[in-house]
């Protein structure tokens, strides 16, 4: 199984993250995404298999513990990546929520499932080429009404199943830093491995 990967924003993976800097500041990968990998995430996500939710959330905290890199204080909260509402409704569950929840538990962290909000259907990222992705994510998310005096100088963990380019996290983080938030710190099952 491929190591567990802890990057940074800061750390010069490559000439584009140099040249554009994410909005999130770390990202905690348990797994990089690959075949075998890919048809567990499937069946979490596609095949309604939920039970996988709390091995991903181990998983990403093992990565979290086993990480030589200099990790800072924990978030002092995590939020899933919000669905939207139409896919919400045709899959039943949120993954990302689904695996916050145990996530959440195990690292005694608050799980705020309703912080950000999205605030329209997007076409879903897989089906996209890479340079369409930005602009279908761009201003999709919110920040809830209840969390917007909460959040300033918060540092937010953000879980997600899977991370390929990054534009959904980047978005979502971007959004978060527009309403205060000081800090985001990525929590991804999956990594596509970068190139």
């Amino acid at each position: 199984m491929p190591l567990p990967s802890v990057t940074s924003a800061a750390a010069p993976y490559c000439g584009v993250c140099l040249d554009q800097p994410p909005a999130y500041d770390a990202t905690i990968a348990a797994v990089d995404y690959g075949a075998p990998i890919d048809q567990l995430v499937v069946s979490l996500k596609f095949g309604s298999r939920l039970a996988l939710a709390p091995l991903f959330a181990r998983m990403i905290r093992d990565a979290l513990l086993l990480s030589e890199a200099p990790q800072p204080a924990l978030p002092t909260l995590l939020t899933p990546v919000p669905l939207g509402g139409a896919r919400l409704a045709r899959r039943g569950f949120n993954q990302a929520l689904e695996i916050g929840r145990p996530l959440s538990r195990m690292l005694g962290i608050k799980l705020e499932p309703r912080l950000a909000l999205r605030l329209r259907d997007t076409d879903a990222q897989s089906t996209l080429h890479p340079e369409q992705r930005r602009q279908n994510i761009r201003d999709a998310f919110v920040v809830s009404n209840e969390f917007i005096d909460g959040i300033r100088g918060q540092h937010v963990g953000v879980v997600d199943d899977v991370m390929t380019t990054g534009e959904t996290l980047n978005e979502l983080a971007a959004t978060l830093k527009r309403f205060g938030v000081a800090r985001v710190t990525n929590f991804v099952f999956a990594r596509t491995l970068l190139k």
